[in-house]
């Protein structure tokens, strides 16, 4: 008899749910709200009700549903607690505990980029990888931690985050998490702006970012690609960073294969190319050809680890 579980990767505004047969086969992805309202007291009722309603909608025995996981944004520690989700407006939230009271299957929790890396090593860039560290460049700088198949989430549910590495103690401006110098600061899709409009004030040399209005990071790569000098040195700045910080880490966890995502991979290989040659400067020598790949599942990359996260004993 062919089992089922559920993968579900809650955002601020929607919670995207998925449906799995334990072998990683997607069979049905859909969306629900996130209602935040009420210190977001409905959501969890909410994702119970949406798995009872596919589980009914398909006839499917419960007793096959080997249970299902769920990635949060905010820290998550081993016992699937969610210490704070700012964005989902919770504190202390034992979620895994309460969707499984609420739905009687088994039920695990992880951080949410956590989440997205263990679904790249499972079925994404890295799979096959038992060791990987991804990073996530979007509006901040998230990252998620793969240790022997396994997500790192450390004593506080702090671990994987990456985008709040100290890599510059110069630095004066704050980063949102209230330190200064962190890797977000530079590498993020604000980031790359910020560091842009610094090395365009520092430079002199033409460029077509001199005539953007309102510079995006999208336009410092599209730039960059086009061989644009300005936008050249600028991303050459960030990819030392990055590359660098991906050096520490790799000191610390070994990874088999490195996952860059977010909006900001979108880029493509010349991206990837950059950070790769500062990594491979930078990084010790048993590490030095790890392998630095594009992410693969997109937006699916959350439910697809939720899913994982929940088979992983079984």
């Amino acid at each position: 008899m062919e089992s089922y579980c559920f993968g579900i990767d809650v955002g601020g505004t929607t919670v995207k749910c998925g449906l799995f047969h334990t072998d990683g086969t997607l069979l049905e992805k859909w969306e629900i709200p996130t209602r935040t309202e009420n210190q977001g007291k409905e959501i969890l009722p909410d994702v119970a009700d949406t798995i009872e309603a596919k589980i009914a909608e398909r006839g499917i025995d419960k007793a096959v549903v080997k249970g299902v996981g769920v990635g949060i944004p905010g820290p998550v520690n081993g016992q699937g607690e969610v210490l704070c989700a700012v964005n989902l407006f919770w504190g202390f939230t034992p979620a895994a505990k309460e969707l499984s009271e609420l739905t009687g299957l088994p039920a695990m929790a992880g951080n949410d980029a956590n989440v997205a890396a263990l679904g790249e090593a499972w079925k994404g860039a890295a799979e096959g990888s038992k060791n990987v560290i991804m990073v996530t460049l979007g509006t901040g700088v998230g990252g998620g931690i793969i240790v022997d198949g396994k997500i790192l989430s450390g004593h506080h549910g702090a671990g994987g985050e990456i985008g709040h590495a100290a890599m510059n103690h110069q630095e004066t401006d704050s980063c949102n998490c209230g330190n200064k110098g962190c890797l977000e600061q530079y590498t993020s899709a604000t980031g790359i702006v910020r560091v842009a409009l610094q090395e365009l004030a520092s430079g002199s040399e033409e460029s077509v970012l001199r005539t953007v209005e309102k510079l995006t990071a999208k336009d410092v790569l599209d730039a960059y690609k086009a061989g644009d000098a300005a936008a050249v040195r600028i991303m050459e700045k960030v990819g030392d960073i990055l590359g660098g910080a991906l050096a520490v880490f790799s000191c610390v966890a070994d990874p088999e294969t490195i996952v860059v995502g977010g909006g900001v991979s979108k880029a493509g290989q010349p991206l990837i190319d950059c950070i790769q040659k500062y990594y491979q400067k930078y990084a010790f020598s048993l590490c030095k050809e790890t392998s630095i790949v594009t992410a693969q599942l997109g937006n699916d990359a959350g439910i697809y680890g939720a899913a994982r996260l929940v088979l992983q004993d079984a």
